[in-house]
């Protein structure tokens, strides 16, 4: 049986991923000047991505910072979460940039790119699902 905060998880994972993956596309698009480079960077990000992204959800809900046995969502929790996960999703498009494209310098154009876009769109997104039940036993 798959717990609430699972159900939670994979229900941010997937809709980050649809944010996310639109976001590579257009960024990869303009910087390699290539849709299909754009496309491709795009689709092979979104495996790997939502692995990834699933283990970073799975590791912030095991560092709970509580008080008094309540879960304490805040502005700061969400900033760390939006750092952390910049970090790992970065490196992540820099490599995947760099495969498909087969220049080191369009995976470092995008990646830098993505570091500003994607941590604006992280931290809205979060903010979001702070004010969405879905997959909460009980809001504290």
């Amino acid at each position: 049986m798959v717990d609430s905060s699972r159900k939670r998880h994979l229900a941010k994972t997937i809709t980050w991923r649809i944010v996310g993956t639109i976001d590579t596309i257009l960024l990869s698009w303009f910087i390699s000047g290539n849709p299909l480079t754009g496309l491709k960077i795009g689709l092979a990000e979104v495996f790997t991505k939502m692995l990834l992204y699933y283990l970073h959800e799975r590791v912030w809900f095991k560092i709970n910072l509580s008080k008094h046995g309540k879960i304490r969502e805040s502005r700061k929790r969400h900033l760390a979460k939006t750092i952390t996960w910049r970090l790992i999703g970065t490196i992540d498009t820099m490599t995947i940039a760099w495969i498909v494209s087969g220049n080191p310098l369009t995976g470092l154009k995008i990646g830098i790119a993505e570091v500003i876009t994607k941590m604006l769109f992280y931290y809205l997104h979060e903010r979001v699902w702070y004010k969405i039940d879905y997959g909460l036993e009980e809001r504290n």
